[in-house]
């Protein structure tokens, strides 16, 4: 089957089911909006398929990581980095400006608050951060048989669309600070999703605070 054909049953099927999956992997129902998204991606899948992010080929991931993580040492590897993650971070975690937790499918979730790591209305990651953010960089190239997936959240105080642009303004700027780390860009992406996956209820300025956040989602890179 060609990859055309590929994108097209695979859209297909997700707008018939109505599901989705947002980025930790949990199901959850499609919106209107991301219906409408996947009905464009059929049309333009041509496209799609010679514009997709460089790290989505997995032979160039492999190769630029210098190989993959046997699938009988996956669980292994992952829960160590883990450990040292928790060692490194004990700190952070602690005062709550780092949460650290184990996803489904051998992933791990880094989630920094933006309380702590950016200024107010701010892009630029704050210095006294910095030493964290080293911190948490040596254990990911320890670690580099992974990709790293940069998520921006906002809480949902002001405009959609200027949260929407602060969120990936963010991961965008984390994204850069471990590429200053020498994490290998291969590895990196970085997306927004502005004030559309709450964790708590803005209703309450403790669950504003919460939502406001940065997340790091670690994917072994699995052999197959």
């Amino acid at each position: 089957m060609s990859n055309k054909i590929r994108v097209f049953v695979l859209c297909f099927s997700l707008a018939v089911s109505g599901c989705a999956r947002d980025e930790y992997g949990n199901e959850r129902p499609m919106t209107d909006a991301e219906k409408g998204a996947i009905i464009g991606a059929v049309v333009g899948a041509g496209i799609g398929l010679t514009q997709k992010r460089k790290h989505g080929n997995k032979a160039v991931l492999i190769g630029a990581v210098g190989g993959a993580v046997a699938g009988g040492l996956v669980g292994n590897y992952m829960d160590s980095q883990k450990k040292d993650l928790e060692k490194a971070l004990r700190p952070e975690m602690d005062r709550g400006a780092i949460r650290l937790q184990k996803l489904e499918q051998h992933r791990l979730l880094i989630s920094m608050t933006s309380e702590t790591t950016f200024e107010v209305d701010s892009t630029r990651i704050k210095s006294g951060f910095h030493n964290s953010m080293n911190k948490m960089s040596r254990i990911l190239n320890k670690y580099g048989k992974t990709e790293l997936l940069i998520v921006g959240h906002t809480d949902s105080t002001g405009s959609a669309s200027y949260n929407q642009q602060l969120s990936e303004r963010r991961a965008e700027a984390v994204k850069q600070y471990l590429l200053s780390r020498k994490v290998v860009p291969q590895r990196l992406s970085s997306f927004g999703k502005g004030e559309s996956q709450p964790v708590a209820s803005n209703a309450s300025a403790a669950g504003r605070r919460l939502n406001r956040r940065v997340d790091i989602i670690v994917v072994p890179i699995v052999a197959e």
